[in-house]
């Protein structure tokens, strides 16, 4: 004898449909800040790499002239970077660099410099969650030094 209820055409009924999309919604709100956070400290890694360059050009600028402010060590291209911006002052003794985050890149807020001592400092404005250092480069969400 055959069933009535399985003659028909197969399907999903609407609670098994709903129990999937709330699943997949959770999933997504637990993944997609990961993700982003994720993806933003390997946009870090630029401005840490560039800033450490930048302090190398600096001192060998020193031991040859004796002075920070001479030559042109932090006006190469590689200074147009993909999701920060540098910028360099400058005095005989003192150099302070800065990267700050491109905006139409996801990095609004986010600022990093170092100085002439090796001295680190991050910078995050409008930014939850993320903690500002003058000691160190803070790579993560809720980090501190």
């Amino acid at each position: 004898m055959r069933n009535k209820r399985c003659s028909g055409v197969g399907g999903f009924t609407l609670i098994e449909l709903m129990i999937t999309v709330a699943v997949v919604g959770i999933l997504a709100a637990v993944a997609f800040p990961s993700y982003t956070n994720y993806i933003r400290r390997g946009k870090i890694a630029e401005a840490q790499s560039t800033l450490s360059d930048l302090r190398l050009r600096a001192e060998k600028s020193f031991a040859d002239n004796r002075a920070y402010d001479v030559g042109n060590w932090d006006t190469t291209p590689a200074l147009n970077g993909r999701y920060f911006t540098y910028s360099c002052t400058k005095a005989p003794t003192t150099y302070t660099c800065t990267a700050t985050g491109v905006a139409n890149q996801g990095m609004t807020g986010f600022v990093y410099s170092i100085d002439q001592n090796n001295t680190r400092a991050s910078t995050f404005t409008g930014l939850a969650g993320w903690n500002n250092s003058t000691t160190c480069w803070v790579q993560r969400k809720g980090e501190s030094c």
